[in-house]
């Protein structure tokens, strides 16, 4: 490659305008630190480099701003950033080509005057909650330590781990031996190289024999099982141990602990409606519940993840790894970040919630079960 590229160049190859350049360099997301023999700025290879990163997040959607905060890290590196970029664009290609094959057998169906019913209908938009939210995961989800410490703690002397419902891999000990069980291809396709070996299983039957581990683990998983209480009991049945992150709905007005709950999404209730009470988790392996604090700035995003951060609940992507927003449905996602965002305009989110805006952590209902 040439030691450096002029702006109208770069404009011309990448397909933006040179206005777009000059505004990235305005605002300091990209500048050209080269000149030419005139003395003009131009780019350099590493320049290039990062407006292609920039570029490709911003054509998946994301903000500028939530752009900066990506690249700026200083701890990921071009080969990061393209895994990452692979992983979302795998995610979308996959989501879109099961909808296609959805809908052409819908078409096949009508076509032949049968009756298509509700449930193949709602199979056009995936056929797993995970999958749909799983290219989301490696730009958001990843490990707090402050919550890493608590579950690793609790894990003890085990040298051998299972982790049910593993997702990407954040929280595995990298001082043990793990073993993961996923039963998402979006998410088994974005664990990092390196990683412990996955497995496709489910939790509700996992395929191992009886005390296989020393202890099994499951973070912020088991409310996307099907059967929660007969996976913990698995989880039982093949380790010594067991140790789980999850909810506690037993609380009375349990919904009020977090202002988003509280005042935007009241459906978050009917969401967990089904899910099993805490006394009912920990009766079915003999568990102690702890409770888990978030701290305000907390590196995992997890639904609860920005209680001292309003805006970033207003961001698509941050959203999208979170799969309360894809239960509730469109409509009601729409209509809680628009009476967000007014309330965060008008100064009346600030009124509402000044008590938590000096907090450095909140209790906001995370409970980590250790039998």
């Amino acid at each position: 490659m040439e030691d450096h590229w002029t702006v109208g160049r770069v404009a011309e190859r990448a397909g933006v305008s040179v206005r777009t350049l000059h505004h990235y360099d305005e605002i300091g997301l990209v500048r050209p630190s080269a000149r030419t023999a005139a003395g003009y700025r131009a780019y350099a290879a590493d320049d290039v480099e990062r407006l292609r990163e920039v570029l490709a997040y911003r054509r998946l959607g994301f903000g500028l701003r939530e752009i900066a905060e990506l690249i700026g890290d200083p701890s990921t590196d071009a080969v990061a950033h393209l895994r990452r970029l692979r992983g979302l664009l795998l995610e979308r290609r996959d989501r879109a080509d099961a909808m296609v094959a959805a809908i052409d057998r819908e078409l096949a169906a009508r076509a032949k005057g049968l009756n298509v019913t509700p449930e193949e209908q709602l199979e056009m938009l995936g056929v797993r909650l995970y999958d749909a939210i799983g290219g989301a995961y490696t730009v958001t989800r990843c490990t707090e330590p402050r919550i890493a410490a608590q579950i690793w703690d609790a894990l003890g002397d085990a040298q051998t781990v299972l982790n049910v419902g593993a997702g990407t891999g954040s929280y595995e000990p990298a001082d043990r031996d793990v073993t993961a069980v996923e039963p998402s291809a979006v998410m088994r396709g974005q664990r990092p190289a390196g990683s412990a070996r996955c497995v496709a299983a489910a939790a509700e039957n996992l395929p191992f024999e009886d005390g296989s581990f020393d202890v099994a683990m499951a973070v912020s998983t088991v409310h996307h099982w099907e059967d929660p209480i007969a996976g913990l009991r698995e989880m039982r049945r093949v380790a010594g141990r067991v140790v789980v992150l999850t909810f506690d709905t037993d609380e009375p007005g349990w919904q009020d602990r977090f202002w988003l709950t509280r005042d935007y999404l009241p459906e978050f209730a009917a969401v967990l409606a089904q899910f099993p009470s805490l006394a009912g988790m920990a009766d079915a392996i003999g568990a102690r519940a702890e409770p888990v604090p978030i701290p305000w700035d907390c590196a995992d995003g997890l639904f609860e993840a920005y209680w001292r951060r309003p805006g970033a609940y207003l961001e698509d992507h941050v959203r999208r790894a979170m799969s309360v927003w894809t239960r509730v449905g469109t409509q009601t996602e729409q209509r809680t970040v628009q009476s967000l965002s007014e309330d965060l305009d008008s100064g009346r989110w600030a009124e509402r919630n000044s008590d938590v805006v000096d907090l450095a952590e909140a209790d906001l209902g995370l409970r980590l079960l250790v039998a």
